[in-house]
Order: C-alpha cells, then sequence, then structure tokens
C-alpha cells in the first residue's frame, strides 16, 4: 500500500485493522438496486483511497451509462465487455465465448494484485446460465482470496447459487415490491443508465 493511500486510510480504533479482511459480497434477487449498490461501494471506496475496477458482463461493449461518466472521474476503472443485455439469448454459443473472455479479464484483475476493491457485475447471471463453470469461478476466487486476504470482490446478478452464497461473506437480496415499469414507466436516464 502506497504511503499516500496509508495515510488516507483510517482505522476506526486501535486493534480495529486487525479483526478485518477482504470480503466476498454478493448483491442478487430479482429486484433493482444489485449494480447500483456495488456502484455505491466503489464509490465510498474509492473515497478512502482505494484502488477499484469493474467489469460488467452482459451490458453492451458498445453502451456507455451514467456511472461510466461518474466512474472517470473518480478514477474507477469500468470494462464493459458483453453483447448487449439478454434474456432470452439467441447465440448462446457466443454468450458462452463472450463470458469465457470476460472471466479471463476478471482473473487477470485479480491476480494482478493492483486493486482493493474489484465488481464483477453480471457474472451471477452468467453462472444462472451456464455460460461458465461455477466450481473453476469458486476455485479461482478462493485461490486469489487466500494469496490476498485484502481483496474485497462483489458479484451481482439473479438467483446466486447456493454454493456461491455459502462462499461469501455477505450476501443481499434485492426484492422488488413495486417497480415503475409495470405502470408504463420506462427506463430513464439518470435512474436505470
Amino acid at each position: 500500500m502506497s504511503e499516500t493511500k496509508e495515510k488516507r486510510y483510517k482505522w476506526r480504533r486501535e486493534g480495529y485493522k486487525e479483526n478485518t479482511r477482504g470480503l466476498l459480497m454478493v448483491n442478487t434477487g430479482d429486484g433493482k438496486g444489485k449494480t447500483t449498490c456495488a456502484l455505491g461501494l466503489m464509490m465510498r471506496a474509492a473515497g478512502r483511497g482505494m484502488r477499484c475496477a469493474m467489469i460488467q458482463f452482459m451490458k453492451a461493449k458498445t453502451d456507455r451509462y451514467g456511472e461510466h461518466e461518474s466512474a472517470e472521474l473518480l478514477d474507477i476503472e469500468v470494462h464493459t465487455m458483453g453483447d448487449g443485455f439478454t434474456w432470452d439469448t439467441k447465440n448462446p454459443e457466443q454468450d458462452i465465448e463472450t463470458s469465457k473472455e470476460t472471466w479471463a479479464l476478471c482473473v487477470e484483475k485479480m491476480r494482478s494484485e493492483e486493486y482493493d476493491l474489484l465488481v464483477f457485475d453480471e457474472l451471477v447471471y452468467v453462472l444462472d446460465y451456464k455460460f461458465l463453470d461455477l466450481q473453476t469461478v469458486l476455485d479461482e476466487i478462493k485461490s486469489v482470496r487466500e494469496k490476498q486476504p485484502n481483496l474485497h470482490i462483489v458479484v451481482t446478478g439473479r438467483n446466486a447459487p447456493a454454493q456461491l452464497i455459502e462462499a461469501a461473506d455477505l450476501v443481499t437480496e434485492m426484492k422488488e415490491i413495486k417497480h415503475p415499469f409495470h405502470a408504463g414507466i420506462y427506463a430513464q436516464q439518470g435512474i436505470e443508465f
């Protein structure tokens, strides 16, 4: 950790640092807010001088969202790697290939030892769709966490598998109670994208 970063990073009290470690966090559920929650955490971490990156599995490489603009201002990397978000794929072979390429970037970022917080946005979807092997992903995350005990990792998406939930330190389920789409209000700039 650089001297500058060490000075900015504050611990609540003596001995506090020894009782902390990197967390594996899962934001799942059918409600809105999984990615937004991860973005808020990155904003908090960046404010404390932590090095952050988000890798998005499904949002299209050509899309540009509000979070991309804000992340640049905070020196947070965002890599949008997908072919476009879909619930009903027309080309599963392409989706599997894109998922493998995106996971390779995740592995590269994890192994680099250059980050304090990594967010793998929509990874849970590709696990749920079986585009990636769940055990391979869990084994890699476990291996990296053993070598880098202070690295925080967040994964997002609906239908988190039981094994991922078991491996995680923190799991939050977003539950939809009411959504404006059902009242005919479509996605809005600054709110959904």
